[in-house]
């Protein structure tokens, strides 16, 4: 897996959230920080 700088931008992306909105990474723009959670599913 490649390294990924701590300073790199992350790449925009769009999610569906847990009350089906839609989720942008570029929509967050200029807000002092994100904080994104990835809960793994279990089957």
């Amino acid at each position: 897996m490649p390294k990924v700088n701590l300073t790199a931008p992350a790449p925009d992306f769009e999610l569906t959230d847990y009350t089906g909105a839609t989720f942008r990474l570029s929509d967050q723009h200029g807000r002092s920080n994100v904080l994104l959670v990835f809960n793994r599913g279990f089957m």
